[in-house]
């Protein structure tokens, strides 16, 4: 299992993705916009957010810091940006943290499959924490 932590912008995510990368003398990786993401016509991109920042990545002592900006129209608190991430390659681990989490919380993405992983959740538990929850594979 591996705990990570993921932070949110209102579309300033490249400028401090560039600050952060430069503080920690590390590279950014696997930077993609939300133009980048395969279509769904469900979900369609506004033109507003095709060059925002949907992933990247930025590995930190022996971590990944994981950054993102919200879509445009949503509301940003500054202070509620931070998420723990929590990623392991056991199904069965992910299926139980999710529902241990959930238990008196709130679930904003059912744990299900995501063109970014094959299972993947978010919730917030009973005390105001909001988690993501992701397998990988081995």
């Amino acid at each position: 299992m591996k705990l990570e932590m993921f932070i949110t912008f209102d579309g300033n995510c490249r400028e401090a993705l560039e600050f952060y990368a430069k503080v920690f003398k590390t590279e950014i990786g696997n930077l993609m916009t939300y133009g980048d993401a395969p279509p769904d016509p469900n979900y369609p991109v506004p033109e507003a957010d095709r060059e925002r920042v949907i992933y990247a990545g930025l590995p930190v002592g022996g971590m990944v810091l994981m950054f993102s900006d919200i879509p445009s129209g949503s509301e940003f608190i500054c202070g509620n940006n931070v998420c723990p991430t929590i990623g392991s390659d056991d199904k069965d681990e992910i299926a139980r943290l999710y529902d241990e989490l959930k238990d008196g919380g709130e679930v904003y993405m059912e744990l299900a499959p995501t063109f970014f992983s094959e299972l993947f959740a978010m919730v917030e538990d009973k005390f105001g924490i909001i988690w993501q929850i992701s397998y990988y594979e081995g």
